[in-house]
């Protein structure tokens, strides 16, 4: 046990950063010393401190009492000496390896020897700025994350020589500071940004390519995976300056690929559009340091609504399944009249009988009147016949993810249906194009991929295939809006965009378990926390189930031939043994 009592902090740097862990630790009750190298540093410094702790007490989360208590706490020097006395000291100044270095190496000879010299570097090696110090073994990574006032996680990050005392004195510093600390190794970009980078470059490579948006991107992500904010939208508030250099330096010490910043970043960077904080990035803002987006050459037309350029009246669904149903109700809500295919009368019967439940519950939380129950209900037509889908204007097909079943059911849907009506699969990671070169109308076949569960996800990926016609795009993408669906539009190659995004990173969360880097519990802390996603990658995989997760991730490696999208082995292994996740009570964690 320690005999070491951390009371007076030291905090080198007051950006952004550095004032917000400033106040952090003053606002429990520690004594701050904040450094800055000179004069102009120190008073940007107490603009921050003003500015956070006033924004505070406005929202009532401090009163002006607190404020002036917390304020009272932080002493400022531009002389490092200043802090010969305190306990702890950390370090926020700016992502340079040689900077922080000097700065450790001055300290050494300032402070006591048992004083803990932590590091807030978010990608540098913490191993190598602590062989600056004469006692690397009392030197710790604090990942703070910024606002550091706000968010909750904090990763302490140990050496190969860090003291176990200096380890389990600087978490218990930060469980005082109401924070969730989480212990991991020194390795780029530690938890949280090597499992973040890696999806926000390749988010980054897609919008590169042209293969989507920016808009649609950054949507995709946010109402198909209920992100906060969309991948672009991100790297903009981060900073392109910032997020190419924690790329540059993940690719360095690891040699991944899909580190390797795309292009494009760099460029950007090299122009000068940094985001935010310069007012263009990949958006364009009100000027620099705004939140508020404004138009740019970019930015779609407000008057370029979707328009049905094909009449749609009555709509066809295949699929009795869970999925299926969802978009059964989708359509009769919307005011379609839907036939629906099911391969025996129980099937049929069970898609009426879930659309009916799911009415009552919505009608139980007031989300619908009870007057609109018999009129959507009365717009449903089960049958077991395919030949029933003749007179449609559009069929959905959402039967299970079998290429040869679903080619064998186009063949048949391109007799049987009427001509110019539109063929869509909800496929969400099989190629469209193989389904609609089994027709003689390949134009008219398009994926309208759903999210589960229906009637609640807003999201569809629209994906048109080389042969999709841009008349049959845009009729699906009208659709879709008429039916309270936010559609986005992508080319057909595996996963589209949400799986392609999601997956990999999803498989780079699993070999880290799989490395034994950090538990699933940590990681998942550090995703939810450190990047306020609604679920951590296990958490999602165990919901997805880890034979459908598999079997996007063999799609996505067979589609794009990198390395880095290979399955993990670990993921092999957990289906192989039927450790599918909550679905058989068995995945990273076992469910009761």
């Amino acid at each position: 046990m320690s005999e070491r009592t951390i009371e007076t902090v030291g905090i080198v740097g007051l950006g952004t950063m550095g004032a917000g862990i400033a106040e952090v630790f003053a606002r429990n009750g520690f004594t701050v010393v904040g450094v800055e190298r000179d004069e102009e540093g120190l008073e940007r410094g107490k603009e921050h401190l003003a500015h956070s702790t006033g924004r505070a007490v406005k929202r009532g989360k401090l009163s002006q009492e607190e404020q002036e208590a917390l304020l009272g706490r932080i002493s400022f020097a531009t002389d490092a000496t200043a802090l010969k006395d305190v306990d702890m000291v950390v370090e926020a100044v700016v992502e340079s390896l040689e900077l922080k270095k000097s700065i450790l190496a001055t300290l050494d000879d300032i402070v006591a020897p048992e004083t803990i010299l932590a590091t807030n570097t978010s990608s540098l090696s913490v191993t190598e700025i602590s062989a600056a110090s004469k006692h690397p073994g009392r030197v710790v990574g604090v990942h703070f994350f910024n606002p550091a006032p706000v968010q909750k996680f904090v990763e302490i990050v140990r050496t190969v020589v860090t003291e176990p005392d200096v380890l389990e004195d600087a978490r218990e510093v930060v469980g005082k500071l109401g924070k969730s600390p989480v212990v991991c190794g020194d390795r780029a970009g530690f938890i949280a940004n090597a499992l973040l980078f890696g999806y926000l470059n390749h988010a980054v490579s897609m919008f590169e390519g042209h293969y989507a948006t920016r808009e649609d991107i950054d949507t995709a992500m946010r109402l198909g995976c209920g992100y906060p904010m969309g991948p672009l939208a991100l790297l903009d508030l981060i900073g392109l300056d910032t997020s190419y250099e924690i790329l540059d330096t993940m690719y360095r010490q690891g040699r991944d690929r899909l580190h390797a910043p795309a292009p494009i970043l760099k460029q950007m960077v090299t122009a000068g559009m940094l985001g935010r904080k310069s007012g263009r990035g990949f958006y364009t803002y009100e000027g620099a340091d705004s939140p508020i987006v404004v138009p740019d050459a970019l930015t779609p037309s407000a008057d370029a609504t979707h328009e049905l350029r094909r009449p749609i009246a009555k709509v066809g669904v295949v699929g009795t399944g869970t999925m299926a149903s969802g978009i059964v109700e989708v359509f009769a809500k919307g005011g379609y009249d839907v036939t629906y295919v099911g391969r025996s009368p129980d099937k049929v019967d069970a898609v009426a009988a879930r659309i009916t439940k799911s009415l009552d519950k919505a009608i139980g939380r007031g989300k619908l009147e009870e007057s609109a129950k018999p009129e959507i209900l009365g717009r449903l037509t089960g049958t077991t016949s395919l030949d029933d889908l003749a007179d449609v204007d559009i069929v959905v097909e959402a039967i299970a993810e079998d290429l040869a079943i679903k080619t064998t059911l186009f063949e048949n849907l391109d007799d049987i249906c009427k001509r110019g009506a539109i063929l869509a699969t909800t496929t969400s990671s099989l190629p469209v194009i193989e389904l609609a070169k089994v027709t003689k109308r390949p134009a008219d076949v398009v994926g309208m991929h759903f999210f589960n569960p229906a009637p609640v996800m807003k999201l569809v990926e629209v994906v048109s295939t080389v042969t999709t016609s841009e008349e049959v795009a845009e009729t699906v993408r009208a659709l879709c809006a008429n039916v309270g669906k936010s559609p986005v539009s992508c080319g057909d190659r595996a996963g589209f965009i949400v799986n392609a995004l999601l997956f990999p990173y999803l498989n780079d969360a699993v070999k880290m378990l799989e490395a034994h880097y950090a538990t699933a519990d940590d990681i998942d802390t550090a995703m939810k926390l450190g990047c306020a996603l609604p679920m951590g990658p296990f958490e999602l995989l165990d919901v997805v189930g880890n034979d459908v997760s598999l079997a996007i991730e063999r799609e996505l490696y067979l589609e794009f031939r990198e390395p880095g999208f290979a399955p993990a082995p670990l993921l092999e292994h957990l289906v192989t043994a039927g450790y599918l996740g909550r679905k058989t009570g068995k995945g990273f964690r076992d469910y009761s």
